[in-house]
């Protein structure tokens, strides 16, 4: 029987020698005559253990890691085909305490099954909800949606059946559905896992958003900078196609439904869904006012759903298994689970999908296994580069939407970054202005100037002139930014600042130049 030895084809394998290890492994096949087979998946999102080797025997995955090319010989050497002991074997995978207490709906597949191949990806429950909802009538679809309490996992938090329900109650002969895989914040990288590791079940969400809302036409809007990931789903789109689960009659029900995948040039601000249909109809990534807002008037002002690629991705499981088998998980108005994305200074950086509710401090205490360099845990930036820096004295609080705004924080896009106790905050505080400015649209006023006097002005701190007074400005252009700007841009650049002057005070208190000459 032919063994299967599971190598990831993931961006984040790949970075970490991937590719070698998968040459190395296929030479020694060669070389030894062995009745193996090599299937490239994606990551099960464990990275410190990246390039992650599986072995399937006996029904089992039984893994190793981090393999380096150099190490393949001595596993095949091992017993590697057959799950032989060595010092790299991490025994059965999915007993792994990291993987083992996750609750994996939408990355059910991710790691497990061949991206490319349709046969696996229905083998393991995949098509089952497009199935369903091609029998339903768009208005229960919709309904199941709403009922399930799934909100937009890009950072808003806005209800997914709102939405569907505001585009499928609008006139207009063409809709479009939109996937936003402009996936831009630091520390974040589930949108690219799942284009690369489990391409289908955002196919599969895309086609359903179509049915439910009318929309015949979808895209994918990625960044340039992810060409696995715009490799690897446009495969998916033509192998869709030519089964029949896109095109003139989704899964032989008379509904069209057909997508492309589209690439932008990396700016930021297309992140932000009036930006991003710009950039797709081939104009400058600017923002547009609102309103009208997409629904009514989005892409080539037709009634457009854009929502994140989480949220795509959730939504199959939620047509296969019911709103109510969803709704369950969570807490408040948080339902299902989240995807938390752990990177910066922490032993275990990696995807961990949970359902809301955990506190920060178990996620970066007990899921990330505290820093990478040993040293105290400083702050942890919630939510990519506009999100708010939060001490230990607020790690008791709750990953849940509500929870986090009560704090002045944000989930986002459930990035986190940790930091130690080397991590200057003033700097951090300056690099959000920083960042702000250099990928501002410049169409409002507080985001384009703001920022750049917001640079100036924590300069000014740093060589201690006139603290006190700088201290005041920065805080009240954070205030003009906030309520001022056009889009979240400019909007939330002060989370940053605004909580790394409230929570670290100490590091915007340097010592006045007058007294350094002294």
């Amino acid at each position: 029987m032919t063994v299967k030895i599971y190598i990831p084809r993931d961006a984040a394998a790949l970075s970490l020698g991937a590719e070698k290890v998968a040459k190395a492994v296929a030479q020694e096949i060669a070389n030894r005559t062995l009745d193996a087979q090599i299937v490239r998946n994606g990551s099960r999102g464990m990275f410190w253990l990246e390039p992650l080797v599986e072995v399937e025997v006996d029904g089992m995955r039984i893994g190793y890691g981090p393999v380096k090319a150099n190490d393949v010989a001595v596993l095949f050497d091992a017993g590697l085909i057959t799950g032989g002991d060595h010092a790299l074997c991490l025994g059965e995978v999915e007993d792994l305490p990291f993987l083992k207490q996750q609750t994996r709906l939408t990355f059910a597949r991710c790691g497990i099954t061949d991206p490319l191949s349709l046969e696996d990806y229905e083998a393991h429950g995949g098509l089952k909800g497009l199935r369903r909802a091609t029998g339903m009538a768009v208005a229960d679809i919709v309904k199941e949606v709403t009922d399930s309490g799934l909100r937009g996992r890009g950072g808003a938090g806005f209800p997914t059946g709102i939405k569907w329900k505001t585009v499928l109650d609008a006139p207009g002969d063409r809709k479009y559905i939109v996937g936003n895989a402009d996936e831009g914040d630091s520390g974040t990288f589930a949108d690219r896992m799942i284009m690369e590791g489990d391409p289908f079940v955002l196919i599969e969400g895309m086609a359903i958003a179509g049915l439910a809302t009318g929309a015949t036409k979808g895209f994918v809007y990625t960044r340039s900078e992810y060409p696995h990931a715009i490799a690897t789903m446009t495969q998916a789109v033509e192998i869709a196609r030519a089964a029949g689960i896109l095109g003139p009659s989704v899964l032989g029900s008379g509904k069209a439904f057909d997508m492309e995948i589209r690439s932008g040039a990396g700016a930021y601000v297309c992140g932000e869904e009036t930006s991003l249909l710009n950039s797709l109809e081939g104009k400058r990534g600017v923002v547009r006012a609102k309103p009208p807002l997409p629904a009514h008037k989005g892409l080539f002002d037709c009634p457009t759903v854009i929502n994140n690629v989480i949220s795509l991705a959730s939504v199959p499981v939620i047509m296969d298994r019911g709103a109510a088998f969803y709704r369950d998980f969570g807490m408040g108005r948080s339902r299902g689970t989240i995807p938390l994305q752990i990177a910066g200074n922490v032993n275990h950086g990696g995807l961990y999908e949970t359902a809301f509710g955990l506190s920060l401090g178990d996620i970066v205490d007990k899921i990330g296994g505290g820093t990478r360099t040993g040293r105290p845990v400083k702050a942890v930036q919630v939510g990519g580069p506009l999100g708010a820096y939060f001490p230990r004295k607020l790690f008791d609080t709750p990953f849940d939407y509500e929870a986090f705004a009560a704090k002045d924080g944000l989930i986002g896009h459930a990035g986190l970054v940790v930091f130690d106790d080397t991590a200057d905050m003033l700097k951090q505080a300056r690099f959000a202005m920083e960042f702000c400015a250099v990928e501002s649209c410049g169409k409002c006023t507080p985001c384009r100037i703001g920022s750049i006097r917001g640079v100036e002005t924590a300069d000014k701190i740093a060589r201690g002139i006139e603290p006190e007074m700088n201290r005041a400005l920065l805080a009240d252009l954070c205030n003009t930014m906030k309520f001022g700007s056009l889009c979240a841009l400019g909007g939330f650049t002060p989370y940053p600042v605004i909580s790394a002057m409230t929570h670290f005070p100490e590091d915007f208190s340097p010592v006045p130049l007058i007294e350094a000459a002294e």
